[in-house]
């Protein structure tokens, strides 16, 4: 049986060893998320909220997202998805497909399967969005069995992630000029002028000077 170079002896230990790693690492479980992470305040943005099925032997049948109460979202108007009944639920009660007159408490889609091994993205288009802070939305995920999964769990600073964490995403916080956004415009006024002095200055001495036969001619005049 032939030996193997060192070298190559060496590299096949090495791919061996990170697919055994790969192998061994636990598989992080799918769950409801939101995107993007990152919004901007005071203006609309459209939250994609991304459902995997995570069963082999169920399809989910049913999504409801609820909104945070203490949000005052304008409006929620969801995206057209094909095969899917949606249903706006207002914050007063009622229900109806009439999204912008009221602000919702939650939408419901319903009737259209996510199938196994797949994911949906359901598309919300917010109002604007209050500054600075976390939205933490919940979302139940119902399966063709009945079995409902609440997407609800908020994360804890410094714990392992949840078992089923709530679907959150950042609103950036309003910010005015910083002092050092103002001190650095002061700065560049100063220095512009101080240009414009400079070039004041180089043109004054750049004048040619007055002709002495000029001067004595002016004089000659006067006399």
């Amino acid at each position: 049986m032939p030996v193997l170079p060192r070298s190559r002896r060496l590299a096949v230990a090495v791919l061996a060893g990170t697919a055994l790693a790969l192998a061994c690492q636990p598989v992080a479980s799918a769950h409801v998320s939101a995107s993007p992470d990152t919004v901007t305040p005071g203006e609309p943005a459209t939250i994609s909220f991304r459902v995997p099925n995570e069963r082999d032997d169920a399809t989910t049948v049913r999504l409801e997202v609820v909104f945070p109460a203490d949000a005052h979202l304008g409006s929620a108007t969801p995206e057209n998805l094909p095969g899917w009944h949606i249903t706006a639920v207002k914050q007063e009660g009622g229900t109806g497909h009439g999204m912008d007159d009221a602000p919702v408490s939650s939408i419901v889609w319903e009737g259209g399967p996510v199938p196994v091994g797949t994911f949906q993205d359901f598309p919300v288009r917010l109002g604007a969005l209050p500054g600075g802070g976390t939205l933490s939305f919940e979302a139940l995920q119902t399966y063709s069995d009945g079995e409902v999964v609440r997407w609800a769990e908020r994360a804890q600073p410094g714990q392992p992630e949840p078992e089923h964490p709530a679907p959150t995403v950042t609103v950036a916080a309003t910010t005015g000029p910083s002092t050092s956004d103002i001190l650095s415009r002061a700065l560049g006024g100063c220095a512009l002028g101080v240009a414009l002095l400079a070039l004041g200055v180089a043109w004054l001495r750049r004048r040619p000077a007055g002709r002495p036969e000029a001067v004595a001619e002016r004089e000659e005049v006067r006399l």
